[in-house]
């Protein structure tokens, strides 16, 4: 079995992840604080083929979160997104991210709320589309996937907050027949539990 650059770059991530989120726990055990956040997020995307050509996504995300340094922590995201209609012709496109990278969480002292941001990289997935290619259109295609953004929860308890709204910048290189660049705009809130 092959696997791409991109496959391999996603596996050296979530290794580092899952080591950095064991040294966190492991370097500051007397901390009372969560350490690990789980988040599943409702999520609409401004999406577009080519400028001026936009459209709506809709899906969901989920993101697990472990802190490693104060208030650093590392995240993986998965989201699925879909739309029935991309374009005049009613082509759809269900799109699948995967992507990890650092994000910084800052609490204001007498504030109960957490305003985060983060950036993140890995791998698009687009299916059940046409993509325009040398040798013909393909249903499925994948590219480099960068994800930068922020958002805002607000704590309920020491377990459960609600993201209040995510909003994140999405760029993708999926085969389009012009720049091969889509540049996508995710919203999104829900709800985070805490460990």
């Amino acid at each position: 079995m092959r696997i791409s650059l991109h496959g391999k770059a996603l596996l050296v991530g979530a290794c580092m992840m899952a080591g950095l989120a064991a040294w966190g726990q492991a370097s500051n055990p007397t901390n009372k604080k969560s350490t690990t956040e789980v988040s599943i997020t409702y999520d609409g995307t401004l999406a577009n083929i080519v400028s001026g050509n936009e459209f709506w996504m809709q899906g969901g995300s989920v993101q697990l979160q472990a802190n490693f340094y104060r208030q650093w922590s590392v995240v993986a995201d998965v989201a699925g997104l879909h739309s029935a209609q991309m374009n005049s012709v009613g082509v759809g496109l269900d799109l699948v991210t995967a992507t990890f990278g650092p994000r910084y969480t800052w609490r204001p002292a007498h504030r109960r709320l957490d305003v985060f941001g983060h950036a993140l990289a890995g791998e698009a997935w687009g299916m059940n589309s046409i993509f325009p290619g040398d040798a013909g259109a393909h249903s499925t295609a994948s590219s480099l996937a960068v994800r930068i953004g922020g958002g805002l929860n607000l704590p309920i308890n020491r377990r459960l907050a609600i993201r209040a709204f995510e909003a994140d910048w999405l760029r993708t290189q999926m085969p389009n027949a012009n720049s091969n660049i889509q540049n996508n705009v995710m919203l999104g809130t829900g709800i985070v539990a805490r460990f």
